[in-house]
């Protein structure tokens, strides 16, 4: 895979996936134009031939000709993770910006809906086509389950044990873990595969849980359409599989869970990732103590 085509697909990894914004998305797409026409100026076209060397003298170009220091490290990050990308879906194995140094951004908080939009959002009129139920069952099960939308993409039936209520998903480093299948997040998904997904099925559907109207395994992209869409109709602007990811592991602390097993529920390798959702816990704690405590806006004497 060439260069150019390489960053169409890591664009569209950070608008699905990520679920970053449309202006990350395009200052991104920008910074990796000007670094591939910068590469080709080298004539290099293939991800195997870029070195350190090459990327140092590109961001040192950058500064050279007055760019902002804000927009210089936003190219770096760019370009680190476009070829962090490249190594990761097996495109290339050259990894030439592992060792580059990236300036650590300022920590965000996770997009989140809350839980009365989370059920308008589940609750609304889905329809009884084939379509209608898988869609239903995506929502549902991406929420229910807090999965990242590749590992939704890639369940197959065999990890699926709606007797056990239990999901089997392979996450990041093809790490397994099980997840629980239960409620209204079983209920869809077995509605799903009872009465729809034969009728979508294909000679192309192999073991794929969640099939496209043509038969094959649902793609990121496909799955980001349908989530936008059935946000929209019910209020929810911009709404992306990863939001519903968030919101899964807010309400789960929100409601008392303990953070070691919302980790284990993420697939997160370190609790430290998982400690970002306390921050939106926080303020929901402190939200309910100014409504509730009887003392909470008393002035002082």
């Amino acid at each position: 895979m060439d260069l150019a085509r390489a960053r169409e697909e890591y664009l569209s990894y950070l608008t699905v996936e990520r679920g970053s914004s449309l202006n990350t998305i395009e200052s991104y797409g920008r910074d990796l134009t000007r670094y591939i026409t910068y590469l080709a100026e080298q004539d290099i076209h293939n991800p195997d031939d870029v070195t350190r060397n090459i990327v140092e003298a590109h961001i040192a170009a950058l500064r050279d000709v007055g760019l902002a220091p804000s927009s210089v490290e936003r190219a770096l990050s760019a370009i680190k993770g476009f070829h962090r990308f490249m190594v990761a879906e097996q495109i290339t194995k050259n990894f030439p910006t592992a060792e580059l140094p990236l300036p650590k951004a300022p920590e965000t908080l996770p997009d989140v809906i809350s839980p009365e939009d989370a059920m308008r959002l589940l609750d609304q009129p889905f329809g009884t086509r084939s379509t209608d139920m898988r869609d239903r069952a995506i929502l549902e099960v991406l929420y229910g389950c807090g999965l990242r939308v590749s590992e939704l993409c890639g369940l197959d039936l065999v990890s699926v044990s709606l007797a056990d209520e239990i999901v089997r998903v392979f996450g990041k480093g093809s790490k397994e873990r099980l997840v629980p299948l239960v409620g209204t997040a079983k209920g869809a998904l077995t509605e799903y595969l009872d009465n729809a997904r034969g009728v979508l099925a294909s000679q192309r559907s192999g073991g794929a849980v969640f099939l496209n109207a043509r038969g094959g395994r649902i793609t990121r992209q496909a799955v980001h359409m349908i989530v936008a869409k059935r946000g929209r109709l019910v209020g929810l602007e911009g709404l992306h599989p990863h939001t519903l990811r968030h919101s899964f592991a807010t309400h789960l602390l929100e409601g008392g869970a303990d953070l070691r097993v919302v980790q284990e529920l993420l697939g997160h390798a370190s609790v430290s990732t998982t400690q970002l959702y306390t921050h939106v816990d926080r303020t929901h704690i402190r939200m309910t103590y100014l409504c509730a405590h009887p003392r909470a806006h008393e002035e002082k004497l």
